[in-house]
């Protein structure tokens, strides 16, 4: 059955890229959107626009029946879920197929199978893939993790059960460190997937991780379109991702190769996939989990083969054959994640206004973007603004590509790790030439970077043109988005609306600072999800104050100094504006 009209269920910048192929494959859009994302850039391009009527994932993009219900109303044979929200969701991708509609995505059992990662564990050890130690199923308390770490030692890593994007993970280096970490993962996999179900398993020292991307069609055929390293990580978030995977030796490309071709047959895979591992300093391998949806880092797998992902996606959905085998490689590509976020200041997420916009460009480079000047980017979602990929003819020509592109990115308005990226490119222990050289590891970035990045300053650069005095209103007719446009000068908003410029951020005070203020202030707009003092409380600097989430990440506010606690004035379930006082901590006498 062939595809006429596809919903991505999903925003930003995957959704922009799923719009983008299924129009150069003759396939009508429709989008969706929260509140916030009204005038988003995936909402206009599409042919068609709906209102899911509501601020947060779980009002809009992880509600399944108003999905549902979108597709019905709008006339749409197939759903693409994007990657995140409901995109590894067995329960989902059933229902889309028991409403009659395709699903551009992996068959619900094989989602059941490799998305919960015990389940996917037992699948590789049943084809001999390679494995680290880990616990066959879901734990239910720290003290489970303590007896596990009693008998395989530490560190171990706490993850998610469900979902993946290094969203839910911990790793705890000390007994310690184990029940918060526990509570912290299963707390942060909840949010991001709506369970929160974690399994344990050993962690490996100064790893790297390493992936393949896969396609399979419904007759069991598997290719391997290449490897991807996506070791460059802060949080187990990715923030660089190049392929192919640099410095492997032949014999470990193999096991990538056929591990990742039995697992997905065993699982009876069909569409786009993910296979991950960690590669240890010794050359061990260790299978990770799968990914049963498009990858963040698809783009730089396209660049080296030549092959659409997503058009892909379109083509096995509709009972298309793989009739190719594993596509030679052809050049280097290296993906540089765009997130909203302050590199200088912990990598916090920072929601804001884009003031302007300038993308790189030039011979190899590609953007994919959700965003345009005068967005409002809203701590509801993930941070991630843009991707730039950058592709040479090896990989010492994509850094070199790369440098220039980075210096020629220009985003004002909001931090973003554009600085962060700019000092990787030029560290030598990423732009090594050789496996003994190459000295990225996962938690490289914590442990090992030394650039100093000033924090974000909250300036706006000059250079945000004027635009034309012409404005469109959006109005909503039973949920569906149209446009109307009218003259600009009808509007009382001041010049600022008329130049569709946002207001200059305020800057806030800095938290967790040794020797600064004695106020505790929220570092971001956020969510308060734990309180760790009370009143009266005698703290050490950097002890935990609380625990905030934003754009899907949880973050810790510290006491800049030693002192007592007084004048907590948040709970759990708080919502904090950035520079929000949280409570002040008065020098020990």
């Amino acid at each position: 059955m062939a595809i006429s009209k596809v919903l991505i269920a999903n925003r930003s910048e995957i959704a922009v890229r799923i719009i983008r192929a299924a129009k150069d494959s003759g396939i009508l859009t429709v989008a969706v959107y929260a509140d916030q994302d009204r005038n988003a850039r995936h909402v206009r391009l599409a042919h068609e626009a709906y209102a899911l009527n509501g601020t947060t994932s779980a009002e809009t993009y992880l509600v399944k029946e108003k999905i549902l219900s979108i597709a019905k109303r709008s006339g749409a044979d197939a759903i693409h879920p994007g990657y995140g929200f409901l995109s590894e969701n067995a329960d989902f991708a059933q229902s889309v197929i028991d409403a009659g509609l395709i699903w551009i995505g992996a068959p619900p059992d094989a989602i059941r199978a490799l998305g919960d990662k015990v389940s996917a564990r037992r699948i590789a050890e049943k084809v001999g893939a390679p494995l680290a130690p880990g616990t066959a199923d879901p734990v239910a308390s720290a003290e489970e993790i303590l007896s596990f770490a009693d008998e395989f030692g530490l560190p171990v890593a706490i993850k998610a059960a469900h979902g993946g994007g290094g969203r839910g993970i911990r790793v705890a280096h000390s007994r310690e460190d184990i029940p918060e970490a526990f509570d912290s993962a299963s707390r942060e996999a909840l949010a991001a997937f709506g369970q929160g179900e974690c399994f344990v398993e050993k962690y490996l020292e100064k790893p790297r991780h390493v992936e393949t991307q896969c396609l399979a069609d419904a007759n069991g055929n598997v290719v391997v379109i290449s490897t991807r390293d996506c070791t460059l990580q802060r949080r187990h978030q990715k923030l660089v991702e190049e392929a192919p995977a640099p410095f492997l030796s032949e014999k470990q490309r193999d096991i990538l190769y056929s591990s990742s071709k039995s697992i997905l047959k065993e699982a009876r895979y069909v569409g786009a996939g993910t296979c991950e591992f960690l590669i240890g300093k010794d050359g061990t391998i260790s299978f990770l989990e799968v990914n049963t949806r498009l990858q963040v880092e698809h783009p730089v797998s396209e660049e080296v083969t030549g092959i659409d992902l997503v058009r892909e996606q379109f083509r096995l959905a509709e009972g298309g054959l793989l009739e190719y085998p594993d596509p030679e490689i052809h050049g280097h590509s290296i993906e540089f994640r765009i997130n909203g976020e302050d590199p200088g200041n912990n990598f916090f997420p920072t929601p804001g206004s884009i003031h302007s916009l300038r993308f790189p460009g030039g011979p190899g480079v590609r953007i994919d973007s959700g965003i345009t000047t005068g967005d409002v980017i809203s701590g509801a979602f993930d941070s991630l603004l843009a991707k730039l990929i950058v592709t040479g003819s090896d990989r010492q020509d994509a850094l070199e590509k790369a440098r220039r592109a980075l210096q020629e990115f220009e985003i004002t308005g909001l931090p973003t790790v554009i600085p962060f990226h700019r000092a990787v490119t030029e560290d030598p222990a990423f732009i090594g030439e050789s496996a003994e050289s190459f000295g990225i590891f996962t938690t490289w970035i914590e442990t090992e970077f030394s650039a100093t990045l000033p924090p974000w300053d909250g300036t706006v650069s000059d250079g945000v043109d004027d635009i034309e005095l012409y404005r469109t209103v959006v109005v909503e007719v039973e949920g569906r988005r149209l446009k109307v446009g009218v003259p600009a000068g009808i509007f009382a908003a001041g010049e600022s609306a008329r130049r569709g410029r946002a207001p200059q951020r305020l800057v806030p005070e800095k938290s967790g600072q040794p020797g600064g203020s004695n106020r505790i202030v929220a570092p971001m707009q956020s969510t308060v999800v734990k309180v760790n003092v009370s009143n009266n409380d005698v703290v050490v600097v950097g002890d935990i104050i609380c625990v905030v989430e934003a754009m899907k990440m949880e973050q810790t506010v510290t006491a800049p100094h030693n002192g007592v606690v007084s004048e907590i004035t948040i709970a759990a379930g708080d919502s904090l504006h950035s520079g929000q006082q949280i409570a002040l901590v008065e020098p020990a006498a």
